[in-house]
C-alpha cells in the first residue's frame, strides 16, 4: 500500500556546492524528516502531482540554502490513492518510519482520517489543500495546522461576492462527500440570505465519469447559473457540459473549480468562469513575487494554484521548526500556534484558537494572461472578513 518513497537530499551540482559550508556546520543537528502524503493515483492524481511538485520545490530551495535552522530536509512520499483508508495507512507508515512532520493530502476526508491519529503516531500535520470546516471545528487537533482557506472562510467571502452575482435562481452540482456537501449547504445559505433561491441540488459520487443525467436535470431546471463544487469530477463535468451545450449559455460559478489543472484540460470551455482561488501569481506580496520568479526560472512556467498552496504550507512548516528550535512534532505545532509567519499572502497569523492561518481571500476569473488561459484575480477580500474560530474547537 505504501506505493513509493522519494528522498530529496541536497541538490547536486552548483547548488550543493553553495550549500556545503552551512551543511557542514549543521552536521550535528537532526534533519527535518517530512512525510508527504498525496494522491499519485485515483481521482485526485493530477492535483497530487502538483502538490508533490510544490513541496518538492520548497524542500530543494531550502536545502540549496543550507537547510532550515541549519538542518537538512529529507522528504519521503506515500501515495494515498485518493482514498481515506490508503491515506491513513501511508501516513502511519511515514510517521512510524520517522517522517512524522506530515503534509500534502488533498481531500478533506483523507485529512480527517490522518488528523485524528496524530497523537497516537507522535506526528504533526500541515494541511495545505483540504477545506472542510470539521478539521478546525469539532475535529480540530493541536497537532494540525491549516495553511489554506477553510470552507467557512470561502463562504464568508462568497456571502459578500454573491451580492454582485447576476441571476436569482441557481442549481448546485457538488461532490457527494464532506467538502462538497459543506459547500452546497453554505452556498445555498448565502444566496437565500440575498433573497435568491436554489431550485436544484445534485450530488455526484466520487469517481463519477458520466455527468449526462445531471446535465439533463440542470438544463430542464432552466436556472440562471450553476454552483459547481466537484474537484475530482470537474474536468469531466465541464467537458460534457460544453458538449451538451449547457455552457456557456448557463454560466458556471466555481468553488475550487477555477483551478489550473481543470482549465488546462478543458480548452476554452472555462473561459470567463469566475470562482474562488487559493493562490495565483497575481498576489501582490514580496513572498509571492520571489516564489513565482524562482519557480519560473526552474520550470519555465508560472506555478499553479495547487503548487502555490503546497509551497505555502511548506514555508509555514519550516518556520515552525525554526521557532521551536526542534523537529519534534508537538513542539513544532505548539510553536506555530498563535505565531506570525511569512506566507505567500504576506505576514499572517496562525490563530491560536484553532490553528487556522488567517489570510485574505480571492475571487478570480478565467482569462488570457501571460500567454495562457488562467485564473486572474478580480476581487481581494481582507483577512478581517474571516469568521471567528468555532467554539466547537477544543484544543
Amino acid at each position: 500500500m505504501f506505493k513509493h518513497t522519494k528522498l530529496h537530499p541536497l541538490l547536486a551540482g552548483t547548488a550543493l556546492l553553495a550549500a556545503l559550508p552551512l551543511a557542514v556546520c549543521a552536521q550535528g543537528k537532526e534533519p527535518i524528516r517530512i512525510g508527504l502524503v498525496t494522491s499519485r493515483s485515483g481521482g485526485f492524481s493530477t492535483m497530487g502531482a502538483d502538490v508533490a511538485r510544490g513541496i518538492g520545490f520548497a524542500v530543494d530551495e531550502a536545502n540549496a540554502k543550507g537547510g532550515v535552522d541549519g538542518r537538512r530536509i529529507i522528504l519521503a512520499e506515500g501515495d494515498d490513492e485518493s482514498t481515506p483508508d490508503a491515506g491513513r495507512r501511508v501516513a502511519e507508515k511515514l510517521a512510524r518510519d520517522g517522517h512524522n512532520l506530515l503534509i500534502g493530502p488533498i481531500t478533506s476526508s483523507i485529512s480527517l482520517a490522518i488528523s485524528q491519529n496524530l497523537a497516537r503516531w507522535d506526528a504533526a500535520f500541515i494541511g495545505t489543500i483540504s477545506k472542510a470546516d470539521k478539521l478546525t471545528t469539532d475535529a480540530c487537533n493541536p497537532r494540525f495546522v491549516r495553511t489554506n482557506h477553510s470552507d467557512a472562510m470561502d463562504l464568508a467571502m462568497i456571502g459578500e461576492w454573491v451580492k454582485g452575482i447576476e441571476g436569482n435562481d441557481f442549481a448546485i452540482l457538488a461532490a457527494d462527500y464532506v467538502w462538497g456537501q459543506d459547500s452546497a449547504k453554505s452556498f445555498e445559505a448565502a444566496v437565500t440570505a440575498q433573497g435568491k433561491k436554489v431550485s436544484l441540488k445534485l450530488f455526484a459520487p466520487l469517481g463519477t465519469k458520466d455527468y449526462a443525467p445531471y446535465i439533463q436535470q440542470i438544463k430542464a431546471a432552466n436556472v440562471d447559473a450553476i454552483w459547481v463544487a466537484d474537484v475530482s469530477g470537474g474536468i469531466a463535468f465541464v467537458k460534457q457540459a460544453a458538449d451538451f451545450n449547457l455552457i456557456p449559455k448557463t454560466p458556471l460559478i466555481g468553488h475550487a473549480l477555477v483551478s489550473n489543472f481543470v482549465i488546462d484540460a478543458t480548452g476554452k470551455a472555462m473561459a470567463n468562469v469566475p470562482g474562488n482561488v487559493g493562490f495565483t501569481p497575481d498576489i501582490d506580496t514580496p513572498q509571492t513575487k520571489a516564489f513565482v520568479s524562482a519557480f519560473k526560472a526552474r520550470h519555465h512556467r508560472l506555478p499553479s494554484d495547487t503548487e502555490g498552496q503546497a509551497y505555502n504550507g511548506a514555508m509555514v512548516l519550516f518556520q515552525g521548526v525554526t521557532l521551536a528550535k526542534s523537529v519534534q512534532p508537538e513542539a513544532v505545532t505548539k510553536a506555530l500556534r498563535g505565531a506570525r509567519v511569512d506566507t505567500l499572502y504576506g505576514k499572517m497569523t496562525i490563530r491560536a484558537a484553532d490553528n487556522q492561518l488567517v489570510m485574505p481571500n480571492y475571487v478570480a476569473r478565467v482569462k488570457m494572461a501571460d500567454g495562457v488561459l488562467r485564473p486572474v484575480i478580480e476581487h481581494t477580500y481582507p483577512a478581517s472578513l474571516v469568521p471567528a474560530a468555532s467554539p466547537l474547537c477544543k484544543m
